[in-house]
C-alpha cells in the first residue's frame, strides 16, 4: 500500500523532534521498515515515489477481437497459442476488453 507524501513527512518530522523509530510505527501505525526507508529516501533528498514500470502490451486489441468474433468458441488456451503469449495474457487482455467467454450455452445446445 502507497502511502501519501504527508503522511512521510509527518512521520519523518516526528522522527526529527526526538522520538524513536519504534515510537513512529505506533503512533503512524506504519511498519518500521516504512520508516526507515522513508529516512533513506529523505537523506537521498527525494521522497517521491519511483515511477512504477509498465510492461508493453503484447497483443493488439482489434487483433483479439477480430479472432475472437470469427472463432467465439475457442479457448483461452487457443488463442494464447494464436497470439503466441501466455493464456494469463489473454485472459487479462479479454478483462481489459469487457469481452466474457461463456461456453455453458454453446455446450448445453450440443447435448
Amino acid at each position: 500500500m502507497a502511502y501519501s507524501k504527508n503522511l512521510s513527512q509527518k512521520a519523518l518530522s516526528y522522527l526529527e523532534i526526538g522520538h524513536s523509530a519504534e515510537e513512529v510505527r505506533l503512533v503512524f501505525g506504519i511498519a518500521l521498515r516504512t520508516v526507515f526507508n522513508w529516512l533513506k529516501r529523505q537523506r537521498n533528498g527525494c521522497l517521491e515515489d519511483k515511477p512504477r514500470k509498465r510492461h508493453p502490451i503484447k497483443i493488439d486489441n482489434d487483433q483479439l477481437k477480430n479472432y475472437i468474433k470469427k472463432y467465439p468458441d475457442s479457448y483461452f488456451k487457443e488463442l494464447a497459442k494464436e497470439f503466441n503469449v501466455d493464456p494469463s495474457s489473454i485472459f487479462y487482455a479479454c478483462k481489459r476488453l469487457k469481452i466474457t467467454l461463456k461456453k455453458g450455452l454453446i455446450l448445453q445446445r450440443k447435448r
